[in-house]
């Protein structure tokens, strides 16, 4: 365990950023922050003893409901499942352990528009590292990405060319976990790329790339749109739903495959995405009962690990148990799902559109996951994204930084390799 002077050494050459000379090693933190990042804090996660006997007794008083099928996940989370889930959270998880190895990642807060911004930031190994920013979305957090940390920040640490380093900055998404809660509305997709532009700004950085998954997908997309001259490039393992490219007059007419994708997306909506209405349109009524039972709001996210996942052989050997319940227990302790499911509605106010001339001109790799939610064909993306690499991955779902981080790690590597 690091004292708090090594802490805030630690922190200062992670903050530094690109500007920090390796001379500065051993000077105090306050030294090295400057007038432009005096206002970025070191943060480490600490979740009060009384938090975690209060989660225990309410796992333990969980009022189980009827069930038609107890196996099945035709018409939700399976109940037998969600009890033995329920039963190793309440009595073998360890809270503390995985608070303390995510406590080894550099963690930091900044105010941008008046909000609390958390996130990681991990400085690269190699010669000529390329700022990298990694959005996550729901029911995710900034954990997704702890498995491609270390692949992206030291390559030659792991099998690959310390030439292919990045510098990584991954956010809490505004109102997720350690992020601050907006308290206004109209935080979507795009208010919250602004907010990260300056965020880089803040570490020094005025050119990087940017990868995205669910939502994030979206706020990386418009970081690249209104900030051409910043994002190198933008990586995507999921084209935003509700991406709706230009199409009519004067535009190409939709392809068969087009249109069978339009078609796919719509029957998934109608079997699948009750989740994004209620979210959409209620999100307040449903949050009242997902802050206030663990179970419930367990059971309402797993059952996406469950449907996104690429769940072979099982769902807890392709995620790790531990891996699941550290992303639920951090939406119970920080009290933030009705705040994640809210960027849903605010989103649904402000449609993912472009409208005719409006395009991604940033070059664009998309990685397709095969057990991923339907995904539009190349001619549909191209429509609105200047696509320059298009990969389908052999396995993989929804969470691929958590399910598949080497083949992630190798797209993001060969993609932003050129130009180097």
């Amino acid at each position: 365990m690091l004292d708090r002077r090594a802490f805030l050494v630690e922190a200062a050459a992670v903050l530094a950023g690109p500007a920090l000379a390796s001379s500065a090693i051993g000077q105090p933190f306050e030294a090295l922050a400057g007038t432009a990042r005096a206002d970025i804090q070191p943060f480490r996660i600490s979740v009060p003893d009384e938090q975690i006997i209060d989660l225990k007794r309410r796992l333990a008083q969980t009022r189980w409901p009827d069930t038609l099928d107890k196996t099945g996940w035709s018409d939700g989370t399976n109940l037998d499942y969600l009890q033995g889930l329920v039963s190793y959270w309440r009595d073998r998880f360890d809270w503390r352990a995985q608070e303390a190895r995510l406590n080894r990642l550099p963690q930091f807060k900044y105010e941008v528009d008046g909000l609390g911004l958390h996130f990681v930031h991990q400085r690269g190994d190699g010669p000529a590292p390329i700022p990298l920013i990694l959005n996550h979305g729901w029911p995710g957090s900034f954990t997704e990405f702890e498995r491609v940390l270390p692949l992206l920040t030291q390559p030659g640490s792991h099998g690959g060319d310390p030439r292919d380093a990045f510098h990584v900055i991954v956010p809490s998404m505004p109102g997720y976990g350690f992020s601050d809660a907006p308290r206004e509305r109209g935080v979507n997709s795009r208010r919250i790329a602004s907010m990260y532009a300056k965020l880089m700004t803040g570490l020094g950085y005025e050119r990087f790339g940017a990868q995205g998954t669910d939502w994030g997908a979206s706020v990386a997309t418009w970081l690249a749109f209104d900030n051409p001259n910043r994002v190198s490039k933008l990586h995507l393992n999921l084209i935003p739903l509700g991406y709706d490219p230009p199409t009519g007059p004067g535009q190409p007419p939709k392809t068969a495959e087009e249109t069978a994708f339009l078609e796919r997306i719509a029957s998934w909506s109608k079997s699948e995405g009750a989740y994004g209405a209620i979210q959409g349109t209620k999100p307040q009524s449903l949050a009242y009962g997902l802050n206030d039972s663990p179970a419930g709001l367990a059971a309402w996210i797993v059952e996406k690990f469950h449907a996104w996942g690429d769940n072979r052989p099982t769902m807890d050997d392709h995620f790790g148990i531990d891996r699941i319940l550290t992303d639920i227990s951090i939406y119970w302790f920080t009290g933030t799902i009705g705040s994640s499911m809210r960027l849903y509605f605010e989103n649904r106010q402000n449609p993912f559109q472009f409208e005719a001339g409006e395009k991604v001109r940033t070059p664009t790799g998309v990685a397709i996951f095969p057990a991923d939610i339907p995904m539009p064909p190349r001619s549909w993306v191209e429509r609105g994204y200047n696509v320059d690499r298009w990969t389908a991955m052999p396995r993989g779902g929804h969470f691929p930084a958590m399910e598949e981080p080497q083949l992630l790690v190798e797209d993001i590597r060969t993609f932003f390799r050129p130009g180097r």
